[in-house]
């Protein structure tokens, strides 16, 4: 009893002595946010060779939407889609899950390794055509599609032809605007000032009417050689886009590949083309 009274005793002295020992203040660390790892875009450019390895993204090119008739020639008919064509392949590419690209995200993608959506494609138009204006950017706007518009500078305010308001119009809409010469002279028997008359004065022209830098060229026909591709560089072009041949195994960013899309083909006859051209 003694031993037990002893430590309720000793007990009560101990609390007493803690309640009356003064509180220690401890300051208080704030807390540091641990910032999220921020991964660093590719600075390095891929060389020509890991540019030719990609594969590649479908790119279709189109010319005149417009009807024609079964006599037509041969030469219109592959230039040439219906409108009732033209509407039904837009739709069979937006069910198919496709989800059109612009020329900056094929740069990233090809020479940085930026990413692409899983079926990306580019719809591109040559030669200035009003329709490309009054019908086919009104269709794709459906489906929520931007296109590649390649102007002929000669044609602009044509009849006929894009005005300066509808080539203004389609950029500032989210569309590209890009050069496709001044008169569709070809690339390959260019001497003298045409380098000047057919580069450069139509990239200045068209960033005067959209007040943005115009990167992209297409070679009228398709036809390139090795000597256009440095005047094309020295010009401010940053890609130059052929038709379905070969590309250059140096310089493959001012070859790159599209098909024509014909005005004999069927939807599915499209379609099919996209697979069997751009494995």
């Amino acid at each position: 009893m003694k031993n037990l009274l002893s430590c309720f005793c000793l007990g009560f002295l101990l609390v007493l002595g803690c309640q009356s020992e003064p509180r220690k203040i401890v300051p208080e660390v704030p807390l540091v946010a641990v910032p999220a790892k921020i991964v660093a875009a590719k600075k390095t450019a891929n060389h020509a060779a890991t540019v030719l390895s990609k594969k590649e993204v479908p790119i279709l090119c189109y010319h005149n939407i417009r009807d024609f008739s079964a006599s037509a020639s041969g030469n219109i008919k592959v230039y040439t889609v219906k409108p009732p064509a033209f509407a039904e392949q837009m739709k069979a590419l937006a069910d198919a899950g496709y989800q059109t690209i612009l020329p900056e995200q094929l740069y990233n993608y090809l020479v940085f390794d930026g990413p692409l959506p899983a079926k990306p494609i580019l719809i591109t138009f040559d030669d200035t055509r009003e329709e490309q204006f009054t019908i086919g950017a009104a269709e794709m706007k459906k489906y929520g599609f931007k296109g590649v518009f390649f102007i002929m500078t000669v044609s602009i305010n044509r009849p006929g032809y894009l005005s300066k308001e509808q080539i203004k119009s389609l950029s500032d809409s989210g569309n590209v605007v890009a050069a496709h010469t001044w008169d569709h002279h070809m690339v390959t028997k260019y001497t003298g000032d045409d380098w000047n008359v057919q580069l450069v004065k139509p990239k200045a022209k068209l960033e005067e009417i959209i007040g943005k830098p115009v990167k992209d060229f297409a070679y009228p026909f398709g036809l390139w050689n090795t000597a256009a591709i440095p005047e094309i560089k020295k010009s401010g072009y940053e890609m130059g886009y052929i038709l379905s041949t070969k590309r250059d195994t140096t310089d493959p960013l001012y070859t790159i590949r599209r098909i024509i899309v014909s005005g004999t083909w069927s939807t599915e006859g499209m379609m099919r083309s996209i697979d069997s051209s751009f494995k």
